[in-house]
């Protein structure tokens, strides 16, 4: 009975899953998830293979601080949960911490704040968000992102449109079906960079923002989280958060630091 008793103790014990940072470092292998076509998040060199971004600059730096190489597994935005669940990544870089998500998935502290923005048709006035809110206004989003959220939370009177993805949205604007869309700044420099006949931006009052952070698995062992906070500390510290996000702003969509208005802080 005590053997018998002892197998299975050893086998309970067999069955504790590794956690992420013991698996890092037995293995020196970073695995992040990267989303292609993702500017100024992810872009991939399809001469190369090579990831740029600063999704990949910060997986860099990161994988550097934990002794390890960075090895990229492509996938979605909507699978990236999945993904962090299932164990085929360790991290995912630009990921919004949702009460949802946060249900199945773990975060670290926040990498930066992204400003909510509207980029609205010509002839439409600036307004703040209570003065959008109004039935007469049209207003587009992507359904279940972040800007479908804003919008549903403070434009409860206003004619919202929900369409499939973001590039969706942005056709019902150039149409003129829509007044404005709702955008994160990270997203709506870059469309208006290439696109500057579709309109103007601006920051309506009160400034909103949505935390980016980076996904983690959700497990008992906090060991990733704490690595990866405190690397985040140091990168944040030294003010490098900013400077990855500008440089590949200008370099991946066009958009140069002085292109943002004096209120965007990074």
């Amino acid at each position: 009975m005590a053997v018998t008793t002892v197998c299975a103790l050893g086998s309970a014990f067999a069955q504790e899953p590794e956690s992420s940072l013991a698996r890092v470092q037995r293995t020196k292998v970073l695995r992040v998830g990267a989303v292609a076509g993702a500017i100024p998040y992810f872009a991939k060199d399809i001469s190369n293979g090579k990831w740029e971004g600063f999704g990949p600059d910060f997986a860099e730096s990161l994988a550097q601080k934990l002794g390890a190489k960075v090895e990229y597994v492509e996938t979605t935005w909507g699978n990236a949960v999945l993904d962090l669940q299932s164990n085929k990544i360790d991290a995912m870089f630009g990921m919004a911490p949702t009460p949802a998500r946060k249900e199945v998935v773990g975060f670290s502290d926040t990498l930066f704040d992204n400003t909510y923005t509207v980029v609205c048709k010509k002839g439409i006035p600036q307004k703040t968000w209570e003065q959008l809110n109004a039935p007469d206004m049209k207003i587009v989003v992507d359904v279940g992102s972040s800007h479908d959220q804003l919008a549903t939370r403070v434009l409860p009177k206003a004619d919202v449109s929900r369409l499939e993805n973001s590039g969706a949205a942005t056709m019902s604007l150039q149409a003129g079906r829509s007044d404005c869309q709702v955008l994160v700044i990270l997203l709506a420099q870059p469309l208006l960079a290439k696109r500057a006949s579709i309109g103007t931006m601006y920051i309506p009052q009160p400034v909103y923002t949505a935390p980016v952070s980076i996904g983690l698995r959700k497990e008992a062992d906090t060991g990733m989280q704490k690595a990866v906070n405190a690397w985040l500390a140091e990168v944040r510290a030294k003010g490098e958060v900013r400077g990855v996000i500008l440089k590949n702003m200008e370099k991946l969509a066009g958009v140069p630091a002085s292109a943002f208005p004096p209120e965007i802080k990074f």
